[in-house]
């Protein structure tokens, strides 16, 4: 009977023995498959941050900025004295256009200046509008606009003439797409009030047909004398 024990007994410590073997074998696998799970999630991870960062999201961002010309005009820096000492702040006076006859001017304040440039971005595509244009390189007739003690007049001119401007009227002007055109800033030399200035001229300005609709004349007649030869041309 003691040896019939004794083998019995031998037998369940084999038996445990291999179970233990077994048993650290399967976890030994399902911590290979657990590293490989990991290394499957860093390949699901990878492939995830490769569709975030095609980032076509942002590629399409980028080339919805890359569609507009933007001109910083002034930054300006205020301070505001408090009770710890000063804060410092900007603003920027932004022009924003397509260079096919849509601009548009925005002022950003911030306390940093790329954000304060942001903000007039985003405030000058709010205020987009159309600007009428000959052969869609000048102005179709001389006007003269006002903001406040601003004042900016523009006249039309003949091609290879150019942007005959100074800083601020250019940025609008080139924003705009207008290529070939006189100006003389007549009131104050303040930048913000000739830019407004031009904004208003640029806004005044009508279509050759539409005054002609009005006044009841050909098309010939509404377009300025200087620019009569000029379209015929361009018609021909």
């Amino acid at each position: 009977m003691s040896e019939q024990n004794t083998e019995n007994t031998t037998t369940e410590t084999q038996t445990e023995s291999t179970g233990a073997e077994q048993s650290n074998q399967g976890r030994g696998g399902r911590g290979g498959n657990d590293r490989g799970g990991r290394n499957d999630r860093g390949g699901r991870g990878g492939n995830d941050r490769g569709g975030r960062g095609g980032r076509s999201g942002r590629g399409g961002r980028d080339e919805e900025k890359d569609k507009f010309l933007e001109r910083v005009v002034t930054i300006n820096r205020v301070s505001k004295v408090v009770k710890g000492g000063r804060r410092f702040s900007f603003t920027a006076l932004v022009v924003v256009g397509d260079g096919e006859g849509m601009v548009g001017v925005g002022y950003g304040k911030a306390k940093e200046v790329p954000a304060a440039i942001q903000k007039g971005v985003e405030e000058a595509k709010k205020n987009f509008f159309r600007v009428p244009r000959i052969e869609d390189r000048t102005i179709p007739h001389r006007v003269q606009g006002e903001a406040a003690a601003g004042v900016v007049m523009l006249r039309p001119a003949t091609p290879g003439t150019g942007v005959i401007a100074g800083g601020p009227v250019r940025a609008v002007l080139e924003c705009a797409g207008i290529h070939d055109v006189l100006s003389k800033s007549l009131g104050s030399s303040n930048q913000i009030n000739i830019v407004h200035a031009t904004i208003e001229a640029l806004r005044m300005l009508e279509e050759p047909a539409a005054v002609a609709a009005r006044r009841g004349l050909s098309m010939e007649d509404a377009i300025p004398a200087p620019l009569r030869g000029i379209q015929q041309k361009a018609g021909a």
